[in-house]
């Protein structure tokens, strides 16, 4: 009787653990801290708290990254009401470190490390002070948010502390799993995602695991620098070439197409904001207005193209209005250096292969070809008019495009010199098809 009585509770207690069983959700960053790791745990952690989960696991092993973001990363952990447990598989260096220490329990595998927060260039070298300063702060404020030692976060970045008993003065200081149990950094070493679990007592079938979604792999692939380059060598060439075939509109809706592309997932990921799409979208308008309204070429055509060239450039970074400090060391830097290089690259290849693509069979599928016949009014120019040399009025402003009027009668021009007044006398040098090239007549 007292047996099948001690049966029961049992199964009872077992029923009640199952039922109240924490339900923990699982994500992963095993890659640069960036753009796409920040997307990854804003998308988790609202998914985590809808899904009613109490505790969130994070897989870490990474090298480090971008400051900023890692700043996002670990405010997002801080400010959850969700606990976070992160479990460092091999490597938390630099940007990984600061995520680590916002979690409310780290623990780390057999061989692990964590550490080496100092701010560095591209190179590897350290940077001045100011850098190293901003990331002491940042890693003090997140070990104390926690309880933890921040002399200890502090020694991840500056040399100079000195910690009796774990590292002199003079070396950044590393700890491997087993230094990190000694000074109570982590809760243990352990083997795997599932003795993590066990330690915090989840059940295996209480856990969700993140998926990644098809769109978070696009935006993933639209930021990346190499894509975002193409995109912008597209938005330039495309402008670049409407205005020197005014009419054709597929290249201006190819630029249209790319700008969207490019400022879309940057949008999303929160680099880019709405100033610097107003920057990019008033270079345009101002480089338009240089050559199709404006005589010359200027302050607005030169305004223009600083604007546009910074509106690209600022929304490849993190800024909070022309505020860099958060930047990682030569990213502006390299992203002037991108939106130059696609730019000239994109004036170029039109250059030297425009007048080629105007005659490629795929050009022509593209462009409307209406079928033009005599009866129904239309003349050709080439056939009917001989204008070689006769002299006229521009009655627009060629820019190389417009209209002139010869012997009282208007015909569509280009201007060779690749600007004519409205007003100037022109003189025809030749003829071919319905347009007729010109240049300024000059005094003599």
């Amino acid at each position: 009787m007292y047996k099948k009585i001690a049966l029961l509770s049992w199964l009872l207690l077992i029923l009640a653990v199952s039922v109240h069983a924490q339900r923990a959700y699982r994500f992963d960053l095993k890659d640069d801290i960036g753009p796409n790791a920040w997307r990854t745990v804003k998308n988790a952690y609202s998914v985590a708290a809808e899904s009613g989960a109490e505790l969130i696991l994070i897989e870490l092993n990474t090298y480090g990254g971008m400051v900023n973001f890692a700043d996002s990363i670990r405010s997002r952990i801080l400010d959850s009401p969700l606990e976070t447990v992160v479990f460092i598989n091999h490597n938390a260096a630099s940007a990984g470190a600061l995520i680590s220490l916002a979690a409310n329990r780290i623990y780390m595998s057999n061989g692990s490390s964590i550490g080496a927060a100092s701010v560095v260039n591209q190179s590897g070298e350290i940077m001045p002070e100011k850098y190293q300063s901003y990331m002491r702060g940042l890693m003090r404020a997140t070990a104390e948010a926690r309880g933890r030692d921040p002399k200890i976060a502090e020694a991840f970045v500056d040399g100079e502390v000195a910690l009796p008993g774990i590292k002199p003065a003079g070396k950044i200081l590393t700890l491997t799993s087993a230094e990190a149990l000694k000074i109570g950094l982590i809760e243990a070493e352990v083997s795997s995602v599932a003795d993590v679990l066990a330690a915090e007592g989840v059940d295996l079938s209480q856990v969700t695991v993140h998926r990644i979604t098809v769109i978070d792999q696009l935006i993933g692939f639209l930021i990346n620098p190499a894509v975002s380059g193409i995109l912008i060598l597209l938005i330039i060439g495309g402008i670049y070439f409407e205005m020197q075939t005014p009419g054709i509109g597929f290249a201006l809706v190819i630029a249209i197409i790319a700008a969207v592309l490019f400022f879309a997932p940057l949008y999303i990921q929160g680099l880019a904001d709405n100033w610097e799409i107003a920057l990019f979208v008033a270079g345009i308008v101002l480089v338009l207005l240089e050559v199709f309204v404006i005589p010359g070429f200027g302050v607005a055509g030169i305004l223009g193209i600083v604007f546009l060239v910074c509106g690209l450039a600022f929304s490849l970074v993190f800024n909070d209005y022309f505020n860099f400090t958060v930047v990682a060391p030569g990213m502006l830097f390299n992203a002037f250096l991108l939106v130059i290089v696609s730019m000239v690259m994109a004036i170029v290849l039109l250059v030297v292969f425009g007048k080629s693509m105007l005659n490629t069979r795929a050009f022509r599928r593209l462009v409307l070809q209406d079928e033009q016949r005599a009866v129904e009014g239309y003349t050709s120019s080439k056939m009917d008019l001989e204008l070689v040399n006769k002299s006229g009025i521009a009655k627009t402003v060629l820019r190389p495009s417009g209209k002139v009027e010869i012997e009282g009668k208007w015909y569509d021009a280009v201007a060779l010199d690749g600007f004519i007044d409205i007003g100037e006398e022109i003189y025809v040098e030749r003829q071919a098809n319905y347009n007729l090239f010109v240049r300024k007549r000059r005094e003599t």
